[in-house]
């Protein structure tokens, strides 16, 4: 294993336990085994090391990508978006603890955003993948022609981003997280289909 991919472990490890907030580049590089000079010979700066933990290492975020990969008009629409909800679900239930202490230093934030702008990437592209999927489907003619796949998109993630939310603030979804998915998917299709 290489410098950077031990790095992005100890990242991943130190902001899970802390906070992002509460995490310096000198404990992760401390919990790496090298020094501060060594992890910034491979990220620019906190920012950057964020958003790598958070592609590379947060494996909700790779199964979301791999429940929409070559899927338009292929398998049922049920089941598709039954798996980009179960991975949705992941994803937010474990980048929860990491990134919700972003919000309470306005500083840590801006710059975490500023990054996201200057990789273009950032939350946004969930939905913005979600959305091309779904006019992909429109083209196959699976999806209703006049749906609004923007708004679609948004209401599936918005409920697992939700549940998963809940399941960290109060009493969780008295279904799992399977369940859950299978539910929002199959709602959301009652409006999509033709």
């Amino acid at each position: 294993m290489g410098t950077r991919d031990v790095i992005l472990d100890a990242a991943a490890r130190v902001m899970a336990e802390r906070g992002l907030a509460n995490t310096t580049t000198r404990q992760i590089a401390q919990a790496a085994g090298f020094t501060e000079a060594a992890l910034y010979k491979h990220f620019t700066n906190k920012a950057d090391l964020i958003v790598a933990v958070v592609r590379e290492r947060s494996p909700g975020m790779a199964r979301l990508a791999q429940a929409l990969h070559g899927k338009a008009g292929t398998g049922e629409l049920a089941g598709n978006l039954t798996a980009v909800a179960e991975a949705a679900i992941a994803f937010y239930r474990d980048g929860f603890p990491m990134l919700a202490s972003m919000f309470a230093d306005p500083a840590t934030l801006a710059t975490h955003k500023e990054e996201l702008r200057r990789q273009g990437a950032g939350p946004h592209k969930a939905n913005e993948a979600l959305a091309a999927y779904l006019r992909a489907e429109q083209e196959a003619g699976r999806v209703r022609r006049d749906a609004d796949v923007q708004a679609a998109a948004g209401l599936l993630l918005g409920a697992c981003f939700q549940h998963a939310f809940l399941a960290h603030m109060s009493a969780p979804d008295h279904r799992g997280d399977a369940d859950a998915a299978a539910a929002f998917a199959h709602t959301l299709l009652d409006a999509l289909r033709p």
